[in-house]
């Protein structure tokens, strides 16, 4: 046992001051009196001159004593010296996502590793620094490097939990930049594991210490959510929506649909150790509003027992089609939904009244601002290199993962000629010849763009079932309120954007939890609000601008709240969670408790003897 504080011996010199007062005897008031006949048992101790007494057993002097000894051994703050390696600096990365909300440990993970941290900061020594790092969807750096352990304790208080999910390869990547060229620099991580992909870190030889906080997996949560119209009936929406049961037995739980917080279906659902059940709702709407999915599941993590999704009612998409007369490309466009189609030969404005322009092998006079799909038409500002004109190309690969060619197949389409251009930096190519990009989709200055790079009426295509779902896809991803309604539900700790026509002077943000933020957006017509670290239903109000969006967990590896042992840096590095002790574990609380019990039995002790 070692003290980090030995000066504070000297206050054992009050030690004998105590016990002098044990010893000195009391002063007698000298009284005349008649007689003394009444007064023998006292005349011993008045014939006593000598101002001391023999020191006489006294349970009280013993007490006073304990205290005084615990009190001066607690003020030298005595710890055990555990093992641990000298080191210039170290950093504190607190995992703050919201798998660290779990209550496996009380009162919860984060606040168990926050624990661990103020008793790492308490080991420091003389000359030596440390960094505190909050690590959630985004790092931030809550202490720079210090010794003020006053300082670090107070960063480490100042850390939140949050709903979002991990992202340690941001806080790794400034941890490793900090300790840099540092003598025998440490990493500390406390987290439960759920890391996500550390490939990267593989060949870095980070200096890493992994504290590893849970102790079980005992959670169901929701895993996605969407919505839908029904395509049987456009009058009803379709809420898809899966739970997974991450726990290591089966769950009973009950999955309950609301509309603006009121119940509209609910059903009972049983899930197997890892078994993860899709559902989907189909329920009538007759205004915008918000649709809640949530279930009543007793487990550790209560952050992803609900999600949220905005809905909006469908509008008619205003569609502007410039064409010499391709009935192919009309047709398709009205099996695409429920559209208001304009039919021109030219295009002599910018369309502002339109949502979407489809430009079928015609040049317009003024370009449109819309969202457009163009079809064998070249735009000198979309392709720098300029094109050139290909012969009979082969469709060898095309991107089916992408929205624009979802449930489509490009065999069997032959195409006579097309234009030949290198893919710009703002597109993807969606579909190939061994040549050029048949097809590109992207987005320029904020508007978003097809490229058909050859005419349709010289290809086989119009003849093939893809060719009408390809436009239905096109509609659907070009119409702006749909936009819009993908953008009014954000994963926990992303950005929030939102478009205005005009700038507004102020925007004012009310968070789930009651609370507002002002925002100060007099000089742009695009919102963006950061701070989307709590799960639930966010309401913004800029101008005229009313808009609700939804912010949700929805993340299958925060919900699978299983602690990991170690963690994977690539195939052949790992890092275990440390079984080492604490250096210089202090323990003059301890005593400083015990002191103050004793001192209570002292008080009770001298009450109870002059009762």
């Amino acid at each position: 046992m070692s003290f980090l504080a030995p000066i504070a011996f000297w206050f054992a010199a009050t030690i004998p001051v105590v016990i002098i007062f044990y010893l000195l005897k009391r002063k007698r008031v000298v009284k005349l009196v008649s007689s003394t006949l009444l007064w023998q048992k006292f005349l011993a101790d008045m014939q006593a001159n000598a101002p001391f007494q023999k020191l006489r057993h006294n349970w009280l002097l013993i007490l006073q004593l304990l205290v005084l000894a615990l009190a001066i051994l607690a003020i030298t703050r005595p710890f055990f010296a555990g093992r641990s390696t000298s080191s210039s600096l170290r950093v504190i990365i607190l995992d703050a996502s919201a798998s660290m909300q779990s209550k496996d440990e009380q009162p919860s993970r984060f606040e168990k590793a926050k624990s661990e941290a103020r008793k790492l900061i308490d080991s420091l020594h003389e000359g030596e620094e440390m960094i505190v790092l909050q690590s959630d969807a985004n790092t931030q750096v809550k202490q720079s490097a210090t010794g003020n352990k006053t300082a670090l304790a107070r960063a480490i208080q100042s850390c939140r939990v949050t709903d979002s999910p991990t992202r340690l390869t941001e806080a790794l990547k400034l941890a490793d930049t900090l300790t840099r060229q540092k003598k025998d620099p440490e990493i500390h991580l406390f987290s439960d594991g759920a890391a996500g992909d550390l490939s990267e870190f593989e060949n870095k030889g980070l200096h890493l210490i992994y504290h590893r906080m849970g102790q079980r997996a005992n959670n169901v949560g929701i895993t996605t959510l969407d919505i839908r119209e029904n395509p049987e009936n456009r009058e009803q929406r379709a809420v898809y929506t899966s739970v997974a049961n991450f726990s290591g037995e089966a769950k009973q739980t009950d999955l309950e649909l609301l509309f603006d917080n009121q119940v509209v279906q609910a059903v009972p659902l049983s899930l197997q150790p890892g078994e993860t059940v899709p559902h989907v709702f189909t329920v009538n709407q007759s205004h915008d509003g918000v649709f809640t999915v949530r279930i009543s599941v007793n487990d550790d993590l209560a952050a992803d027992n609900q999600a949220s999704i905005v809905s909006l009612m469908p509008v008619p998409i205003k569609i502007l089609l410039v064409t010499k007369g391709n009935r192919h490309v009309e047709k398709a466009l009205h099996a695409a939904g429920e559209i208001d189609l304009t039919i021109a030969q030219t295009c002599t404005d910018p369309a502002a009244n339109f949502d979407l322009v489809v430009l079928d092998d015609v040049i317009p006079i003024v370009w449109p601002k819309p969202n457009v799909i163009a079809i064998h038409v070249g735009n000198t500002n979309w392709f720098y290199e300029g094109w050139s004109q290909i012969q009979a190309p082969a469709i060898v690969d095309w991107k089916s993962t992408h929205p624009l060619l979802r449930y489509i197949n490009f065999d069997n389409v032959q195409i006579a000629e097309t234009m030949a251009v290198k893919t710009p930096s703002w597109a993807v190519s969606l579909v190939d010849a061994p040549q050029t990009p048949l097809i590109l989709a992207g987005e320029l200055q904020h508007q978003k763009i097809v490229w058909i790079g050859f005419d349709t009426l010289q290809s086989l295509w119009p003849l093939r079932f893809s060719f009408p779902m390809f436009f239905q896809n096109a509609v659907e991803w070009l119409n702006p309120a749909s936009t819009k309604s993908s953008q009014l539900m954000v994963r926990a700790g992303e950005p929030f954007r939102f478009g205005m026509s005009q700038a507004a002077e102020k925007t004012e943000v009310t968070l789930p939890d009651g609370s507002k933020r002002d925002l100060n957006t007099a000089n742009t017509r695009e919102i963006l609000f950061g701070e989307t670290t709590q799960q639930g239903i966010y309401h913004l109000r800029a101008g005229t601008n009313d808009a609700t969006f939804c912010v949700n967990v929805l993340d299958a590896a925060e919900s699978n709240n299983q602690p990991r042992e170690q963690l994977e840096f690539g195939k052949f590095s790992k890092v275990s969670a440390t079984e080492m002790k604490r250096a210089n574990i202090e323990f003059w609380r301890w005593l400083a408790a015990v002191g103050l019990a004793v001192l209570l039995f002292e008080w009770w002790f001298y009450h109870r003897r002059s009762a």
